[in-house]
């Protein structure tokens, strides 16, 4: 091996990587074509490679040229590696393949849950498996062993150190033996060969034609190992990206891990060099920043002990910042779409490219979110997560579907899914979907599986039967239609519904009925699942993962069937959707990595936040610091330093904006860590204002968005006709007619109801109708004489109301006992009670009809109890769970239900008995609280009370007869309703809120 000095070059970041390089191998072997074809280009990624491959485009304008063999030496393989002398080390078989990540994650997966047995779920050994597969490639990188977990000395640790060693026996003891009967190599393990054995091939036979390893940093020490080398070879040469040509021989000996140079100062250690022995690869006068930008740079990124140097520096020239801008941005809201404004912007002019690069996935998707208004469809380098894909949300959304028991929010989640239609014709079926939203999944949940669907629609019959004694044509018909939707679904996932009713099964059995159920549930009329499901890029990502599952699958054994969807969903987490066409070709969403030594004419760098970039310095979860530092790890501040050298090589470029956020998620953060000290570098500079911020795209962002002040609406007064306002009316609305005529209007006139939540639990009102049929079918059973077990009775008629709503944990823990000590108090009531009672009446229907301006009024009302007295009197009762109105608000007028009730039977209308008078009306308060039950006069003079609610009622409707009188909300906010349904229809926030800002 030549022992010369290392031919090692830099390029300096005020120019284009890609373009220097080109430049430079142009001139040094671009003479010839045979000769320049002869070199081989040794760069850090693929995508690295067809960056200069369009350098050598722009550099040859186009035309037609043979170009050096380029090879990415961060995804070596033997099949680009056949260089001379390869044969001598084995040839092609000398190295085990690598085994696929889902295969190790499978296998590691295993061995967890056999070391946890029952303390560990499935989806939290995949997850862990993850950790252990990161930790095997970060110990295989750094090229160490783990048999020298053993020499760390366990007393200077914490006793959870001996925990954690026991755990790490999976790779010390298990994993080599499984690699070796699988026949494989970790990924980083057989890259490492890989690039040991081309080391061993060049040292024993020099390359004959030039090598030049270009724009690495050699964070892996076996790429290290390769270029030092390739730098003492006779042909080879080393060119790295961005040296500081600029820092002192003290400041560079004083580096530590998160300086954007310490990288490269260990490099250059490993070859023997420093950095007066490193030549620049050349100038050749192409654009780029101003030259001293880099300057300003390296002393900004001083090492700490040397910021004292700043008050003795010279000021940075003038125009240093030239063509550099700042945006400080409120929220991500804001800085996306000034950095989208900021790119299309850029398309204005022809032939110029942008990218964003940042390490902030959220605000990358807020990004290509925000271009979208333009149809911008921007090519993002970490793709679509699989799982958020509509192929990857759909199959977890079945899976999810059928673990919980076609639970209502699971089953209506994945049958609103564009892929959904069970066989049906897409739109029938959503339309048959949202009739069973409303008539079976809205309000409580229906019993367990498609069972219960169908339990819950035959309950709707009942309702429809009980209400109109007969069915009509369109209600058979939407029954019969839901019943073949729950048919066609029930084909569907049959044989993946009956796998996951057992407790264990192979998983290989479960992935298997899981996509036949998948592609019958996406099938249409027209169109299998199948076509349908897998098509596309997204379609053919998926249908490549779970190629790999049932192949990485083989052996795994039984799995418990409750977990398979959240395994499902580990599995699936970290593949991604990567468009192959269709994307903007001038603009680029890019992370760190993949944006290294790229060229574009506008470069945004977003997201400079302490904690987003830099990174915060996570603790490893298998070992601390001190733990780290003597296996031989590298500590987490050396991801930090390959971060700062991105942001140092990017703040280069010719034209750059630097983006951050003042609060994300409504919490204030801290500006990073660089941009602090470009500030106190700039400090009482000409240049410190330059670097304050423009905050001119934020202006103009705003204005994309504006939108005219909207004028303080008036509070709504419909004036509908006369005649399509209500002839009749229950006495529970006319309450609401005298607080709040708007919502009257919008239930009665316009016809609008509110929905009930899909899943509820069952709420106040729930309580209150099972107090209330519980009591009546028992008043039923026995309207004179009470059984001698009536507490007996009454409880096991609540039973039967209850149902299966006991099963509900909180239900049975909150409202049984409650409805037990009713059932005490009211047998008691009703024991004294009956000796003076000819006979009770429960749920009877009356009427009273009277003359009104527009033609005749009919008043109806559904008494929650009558009794009538032996003397011919009767009371009337209403049962209230809730708090009852006081007697002030009854005889005010306010709360006329009771009094008007009794101004029907007044008058006859209750067909049961002849017009009576009224002795009593009463609400009775069934809490079942420590105090069960209490009874409370809702007035002293019942007949006078009736007579002046009635009047009330007929001067009401005798003013609303009138086309004048408006339905308004909330004509006495004193008196309003505290809830309505349709406040939000009445805008009520809005004009009430308009109204105080007048006042004041």
């Amino acid at each position: 091996m030549n022992t010369k000095s290392p031919n090692v070059y830099s390029i300096s970041p005020h120019v284009s990587f890609a373009d220097a390089l080109v430049h430079g191998v142009m001139e040094k072997f671009g003479e010839r074509p045979e000769t320049l074809s002869q070199v081989t280009l040794l760069l850090p990624t693929r995508r690295a490679c067809r960056t200069v491959r369009d350098a050598f485009l722009r550099y040859g304008d186009g035309k037609a040229m043979l170009l050096p063999r380029m090879q990415p030496i961060g995804d070596l393989d033997e099949d680009e590696l056949a260089l001379t002398g390869w044969q001598d080390i084995g040839g092609l078989n000398a190295i085990n393949p690598a085994i696929a990540p889902l295969r190790r994650q499978i296998l590691l997966t295993r061995l967890i849950l056999g070391f946890e047995k029952d303390k560990t779920t499935a989806d939290q050994a995949a997850q862990l498996a993850n950790e252990l597969a990161s930790l095997l490639d970060q110990v295989h990188t750094e090229g160490l062993n783990f048999s020298d977990l053993q020499s760390l000395v366990p007393e200077d640790y914490s006793e959870h150190w001996n925990i954690t060693l026991d755990f790490l026996k999976i790779l010390t003891e298990h994993w080599p033996s499984i690699l070796e009967s699988e026949g494989v190599l970790d990924p980083a393990e057989r890259r490492n060969r890989l690039l040991a054995a081309q080391r061993q091939v060049w040292e024993k036979t020099p390359a004959k034609h030039p090598v030049i390893a270009a724009g690495s940093t050699a964070s892996i020490p076996a790429v290290a190992d390769l270029l030092a080398c390739v730098a003492r070879m006779e042909n080879g040469m080393v060119v790295l990206p961005g040296l500081d040509r600029f820092m002192a021989d003290d400041d560079w000996d004083n580096l530590d891990p998160n300086h954007p140079q310490y990288g490269l100062r260990q490099l250059l250690r490993h070859m023997r060099t420093v950095p007066q022995d490193v030549r620049d690869w050349g100038d050749f006068a192409l654009s780029g920043a101003h030259p001293l930008r880099a300057r300003l740079l390296s002393e900004a990124m001083l090492p700490a002990a040397s910021t004292d140097k700043w008050r003795t520096m010279a000021h940075p020239a003038h125009g240093l910042l030239a063509g550099v801008e700042r945006l400080d941005c409120p929220t991500p809201f804001e800085e996306a779409g000034a950095i989208a404004l900021m790119l299309r912007n850029e398309l204005e002019f022809a032939g110029n490219t942008a990218a964003l690069v940042t390490p902030d996935r959220n605000l990358a998707r807020r990004v290509a979110s925000e271009l979208r208004r333009w149809n911008i469809e921007i090519d993002d380098s970490a793709g679509i997560p699989l799982q958020h894909s509509p192929v990857g949300a759909f199959l977890r959304l079945l899976a999810q579907c059928v673990v919980d028991d076609f639970a209502p929010v699971a089953l209506l989640a994945l049958c609103k899914h564009p892929f959904s239609a069970a066989g049906m014709d897409s739109k029938v079926f959503r339309r048959q979907v949202r009739r069973l939203e409303l008539y079976s999944l809205r309000g409580p949940r229906p019993t367990g599986g498609l069972t219960g669907l169908r339990r819950a629609l035959e309950k709707r019959e009942a309702d429809w039967r009980k209400r109109t004694k007969r069915l009509s044509a369109h209600q058979k018909k939407i029954l019969d239609e839901l019943n073949g939707l729950l048919d066609a679904l029930d084909k569907a996932f049959h044989p993946f519904s009956k796998v996951m009713k057992r407790k264990k099964t192979d998983i290989l059995k479960l992935v298997e009925s899981h996509i036949r159920a998948a592609e019958q549930m996406a099938s249409i009329d027209v169109e299998s699942g199948a076509q349908r499901l897998w098509a596309g890029e997204a379609g053919e990502t998926c249908a490549d993962f779970i190629s790999e599952l049932i192949e990485a699958a083989n052996g795994f054994g039984e799995l418990d069937c409750a977990s398979y969807p959240a395994l499902f969903d580990a599995l699936l987490a970290g593949r991604a959707v990567r468009p192959k066409f269709g994307a903007h070709p001038r603009l680029s969403i890019l992370g760190l990595f993949e944006a290294r030594l790229q060229k574009f004419d506008l470069v945004v760098l977003a997201g400079l936040n302490e904690g987003t970039w830099p990174p915060d310095t996570n603790a490893s979860p298998w070992m601390s610091r001190p733990m780290m530092r003597d296996f031989g790890l590298p500590l987490p501040e050396f991801h930090i330093g390959q971060t700062a050298h991105d942001f140092a090589q990017h703040f280069c470029a010719p034209r750059v904006v630097i983006t951050r956020s003042d609060r994300v998620d409504g919490t204030p953060t801290v500006r990073s860590r660089w941009l602090r000290r470009l500030e106190n570098r700039l400090s009482g500079t000409e240049l410190a204002e330059d670097f304050k911020g423009n905050a001119g795209w934020l202006s103009m962002q705003a204005a994309l968005d504006y939108v005219a002040k909207i004028q303080a609406v008036a509070p709504p007064a419909p004036r509908p006709p006369v005649s399509a306002r209500p002839r009749h009316l229950y006495v529970t609305r006319v309450e609401e007619w005298m607080r709040d005529p708007y919502g009257l209007y919008a239930k009665e006139i316009l016809k609008i109801r509110k929905l009930d939540p899909i899943d509820a639990d069952p709420g106040a009102a729930d309580y209150g109708n099972i107090i209330h049929e519980s009591l009546e079918k028992f008043m039923d059973k026995y309207p004179r004489d009470l059984p001698d077990n009536a507490v007996e009775e009454l409880r096991a008629i609540g039973r039967e109301v209850f149902g299966a709503e006991l099963d509900n944990p909180g239900i049975w823990a909150f409202w049984w006992p409650r409805f037990e000590r009713i059932c005490d108090w009211f047998v008691a009531q009703e024991q004294d009670r009956r000796a003076l009672i000819a006979k009770s009446y429960s749920e009877i229907e009356g009427s009273l009809t009277f003359e009104a301006p527009a033609g005749p009024f009919t008043l109806s009302a559904k008494a929650d109890r009558v009794d009538l007295f032996k003397d011919g009197e009767i009371a009337i009762i209403d049962y209230k769970t809730g708090v009852p109105p006081t007697k002030k608000e009854v005889e005010a007028g306010f709360a006329p239900q009771l009094p008007l009730e009794a101004a029907i039977a007044m008058a006859g209308g209750f067909e049961q008995f002849g017009p009576r008078d009224v002795k009593e009306l009463e609400f009775w308060r069934l809490r079942g609280a420590q105090e069960a039950g209490k009874r409370q006069a809702a007035t002293d003079n019942p007949v006078q009370t009736a007579a002046d609610a009635l009047e009330g009622l007929q001067g009401l409707v005798a003013a609303y007869d009138r086309i004048e009188a408006p339905y308004g909300s909330r004509p006495n906010p004193e008196n309003a309703p505290k809830y309505s349904d349709y406040e939000h229809l009445a805008r009520i926030k809005e004009w009430s809120t308009a109204a105080q800002e007048g006042e004041e």
